[in-house]
């Protein structure tokens, strides 16, 4: 082999000794560190044995203290003739060589040597002094005293078996105990009326002893054993909540196939059956009451209500005894908010927002203003956001916002200017897009999720059949604790005028009833021109801008001077669509033009069908005069005398109420969204085409009279905000007070929150919805916009938001 070989040689030996040393350098490495950790790990574990050893030990240690200090505590401070603590003395002594023992065995070595053995890697050691509790508390008191002592436990938190240490086997006969029970049974017997220590009486005595032995053992409060329910309880339970459930069914069945008096007798069937099906389940229950009854001497009488309450008493006994507490049912969550602070909130959600002048975006801006106006509660008004190419389809004059904190302060500013106070109240803002077909904004994605957890207290949905008709979120019900929905408009009207209107109209009646009955707890009506819905009451909630109140109040004083308050004669107001009573109008002047011959009509508005009706007044030969829409406080609409309205597709006419409290005559149809104007002497509705001529030529001819200070305020927005409160019943809920029920009390609180199966149903409809929203082909079926499921990317840049994909994850393989 030459040199060069050798060298070659030598090198190749050379490197795989290095990398052989290194090889084994870290395998060893490995395993020292290894080693490393598994001895730390257990000197941990065994340091933890001896320390839940030495905290047994303690807590022996810790009642012979107690016990010691209870003996000097009684020791007299000062001389007292020896007869009369003889007794005592003879006690103390007898009682301390049991202490003593009670403290040998206790502290003994072996017991931490039990403690070793029994000690496993995923044990969890709990000390059971059941055994101790139950010895001292038939000695000191069999009836009172069974609820002061306790189980006290220390529980190693390691998953696993638990070993628990109890007098069987383990610590042998608990003699210091027994004899402990028996020295306070002779020493209680014994000294039941003498006086010990200079006046410290035996009974005074006896309870120290109670305290003491009450301060080192604890328990919690122990409900009396109840019996469960039996099968015929359960039945009536299952059948009295099933009641109002039939009558719903039976009436949505019967509803176009029979009177209301045969409704009513239905209904009144029903109840009385479900009344007699539970007294005959409960006739046991029946009996004690009727012996009850005779016992303290009162008519053997027991009625239906006395019986449901005995059984809503039964039930939530049953229910406390064994601790369970219901937040929830099938399809609704377990969490809800909480009120920590003294405040409560409430969030106003509605469709619209300003500079579009619509009523669902003044009439919720005002509701939130003087809600807040109280300082009872913290209000938040959540409005839609519209990206800038929809902004220029909705808002007037070309008005557009640039970010949310722009629109924000537009619509600051307008409300005070009406208001002549700053609302203190929150405005945000949730993503929505504009439907052209629709004519209306609808949210866009989960518009529950713009309100914080925190902040879930009351909801007000202003419009609730128009937010959840495509709402794939949360459900309202479960976030919120009370949800109140406020029906604005007449949709099936608008319905019923479009192609093929009488199927869509059939549709989304059943849809409408379907989403505020999952969705909301109550809903107000504004009148019965609206759908009859499931939960709702009618009440008009609105108020009018006190703009309006100042001028009508400006045009009483004029009068009273004896100058003339209007100059000029009628005038109509409104969006320029066929379906805001423009029909109407046209048909009503065509066909009596010739009786009101020399009638000249001004007509306010901008729309969509703005060209078209102008077209058709101009082909009539009708005497209207169309100008540019307005806001109805502007001046030169002030000096008009009458204002003609004879719109039926409305719920009810903010004009209107408008009108009136500028002190003017209105001409309007007789129809259910005027009622509540009918009491107004200066309100003239019409049944029929030739009324609606003589109503006008009285309006004509005489002169408005002026409004009382009663009606005044019933046009007020402080008296439709007191009217909401109370049909809401908003009231009740801000002034509930969470009391718990005092220990002790025979009076055990009906629990709010029993199954139901009312709500189960509802939260079935709930989560079916959420279901089939989340069906992109079915939301376009439906007339949904594309993409409105989730929020896009401009609502994110717009509102600063995180993409939805990021918001909600979808976890999955």
């Amino acid at each position: 082999m030459d040199k060069g070989s050798q060298t070659t040689a030598a090198a190749a030996v050379a490197t795989t000794t290095t990398t052989t040393t290194t090889s084994n350098s870290s395998a060893f490495s490995f395993i020292s560190k290894g080693w490393r950790e598994v001895r730390d790990s257990a000197d941990a574990d065994l340091q933890l044995m001896k320390d839940r050893a030495n905290t047994f030990k303690n807590l022996a240690a810790s009642f012979d203290r107690e016990i010691e200090n209870l003996i000097q505590s009684a020791t007299p401070t000062f001389s007292v003739p020896a007869i009369r603590q003889s007794s005592e003395i003879d006690f103390m002594k007898k009682l301390q060589p049991k202490i003593s023992e009670f403290r040998r065995v206790y502290s003994a070595p072996e017991i931490s040597r039990r403690v070793m053995e029994k000690w496993g890697p995923r044990a969890k050691l709990g000390i059971d002094l059941s055994r101790i509790r139950s010895a001292i508390v038939a000695e000191v008191d069999e009836t009172e005293e069974e609820d002061m002592y306790g189980i006290v436990e220390f529980n190693k938190f390691k998953k696993g078996r638990r070993a628990r240490f109890t007098e069987e086997g383990q610590f042998g006969d608990w003699e210091p105990i027994r004899a402990l029970k028996t020295r306070l049974r002779e020493f209680e017997k014994k000294n039941a009326s003498v006086e010990i220590f200079g006046g410290f009486k035996n009974s005074e005595f006896v309870e120290k002893v109670k305290s003491s032995l009450k301060a080192i053992i604890k328990e919690p409060q122990e409900s009396k054993d109840v019996p469960p329910l039996d099968v015929p309880e359960l039945l009536a339970y299952l059948v009295r909540q099933s009641g109002p459930f039939w009558i719903n069914l039976a009436s949505e069945g019967t509803r176009n196939l029979t009177a209301s008096d045969f409704y009513k007798f239905l209904k009144c069937d029903f109840s009385d059956l479900c009344d007699k099906i539970v007294e005959s389940l409960c006739s046991k229950r029946k009996n004690q009451l009727v012996l009850r009854s005779l016992a303290e001497g009162e008519p053997p009488t027991v009625d239906s209500d006395k019986i449901n309450d005995e059984l809503d008493l039964r039930i939530a006994s049953v229910l406390q005894s064994t601790g369970h507490c219901y937040e929830g049912g099938f399809w609704t969550d377990f969490v809800k908010h909480d009120v920590s602070d003294g405040k409560r909130h409430v969030a106003i959600v509605t469709t619209a927002s300003l500079p579009w002048m619509t009523g669902t975006a003044v009439n919720p801006l005002f509701r939130a203003a003087y809600l807040a106006k109280s300082a009872k509660q913290k209000v938040t008004l959540l409005v839609p956001w519209l990206c800038r190419s929809d902004q220029e389809l909705v808002y007037p004059n070309n008005l557009t916002f640039s970010s949310p904190e722009e629109q924000e302060n537009y619509i600051r500013n307008w409300l005070e200017e009406r208001t002549g106070f700053k609302a203190d109240f929150n405005i945000s803002f949730y993503p929505g897009k504009f439907s052209k077909e629709r004519r209306s904004i609808i949210p866009a994605g989960d518009t529950s999720q713009f309100i914080p957890s925190k902040d879930a207290d009351i909801c007000i949905l202003e419009e609730p059949e128009h937010l959840n008709w495509y709402h794939h979120g949360k459900r309202w019900t479960d976030k919120f604790n009370h949800v109140v929905g406020i029906v604005h408009t007449n949709y099936l009207e608008y319905i019923k005028r479009e192609k093929n209107g009488a199927l869509q109209a059939f549709l989304v009646k059943h849809i409408n009833n379907w989403v505020t009955r999952a969705y909301c707890h109550k809903v107000l009506r504004l009148s019965a021109a609206t759908q009859d819905l499931p939960k709702s009451v009618i009440c008009n909630v609105h108020g009018v801008n006190p703009k309006f109140l100042k001028i009508g109040e400006k045009v009483a004083e004029e009068r009273e001077l004896g100058q003339q308050a209007f100059s000029k004669g009628a005038y109509f107001l409104g969006k320029m669509v066929w379906a805001k009573g423009y029909k109407e109008l046209i048909d009503l002047l065509a066909k009596h033009k010739n009786d009101l011959d020399g009638f000249k009509l001004d007509v306010y508005g901008n729309g969509e069908d703005a060209h078209e009706v102008q077209s058709t007044a101009t082909r009539l030969n009708l005497n209207l005069n169309f100008l540019k829409g307005r806001d109805h406080a502007d001046d030169s609409l002030h000096g008009y005398k009458i204002f003609i309205n004879p719109s039926v597709s409305d719920v009810l006419c903010t004009a209107t109420a408008e009108a009136l409290a500028m002190g003017k005559f209105v001409v309007c149809a007789d129809h259910p969204s005027n009622e509540f104007f009918r009491s107004f002497p200066n309100c003239l509705t019409y049944k029929s085409s030739e009324d609606f001529v003589a109503k006008v030529k009285e309006a004509l001819a005489n002169e408005p009279q002026p409004l009382t200070p009663e009606q005044i305020y019933n046009l007020s927005w402080e008296a439709a905000t007191q009217r909401f409160v109370e049909y809401s019943e908003l009231d009740r809920v801000l002034n509930n007070e969470h009391n718990p029920a005092k220990a002790g009390s025979k009076i055990i609180a009906k629990s709010s929150s029993l199954p139901n199966l009312s709500e189960m149903v509802d939260g079935g409809l709930a989560f079916a919805h959420y279901c089939l929203t989340g069906n992109e082909l079915l939301r376009l079926c439906t007339g949904a916009i594309p993409g409105t499921r989730d929020y896009d990317k401009q609502h994110c840049k717009d509102l600063h938001l995180l993409p939805p994909q990021v918001e909600n994850p979808i976890y999955g393989w």
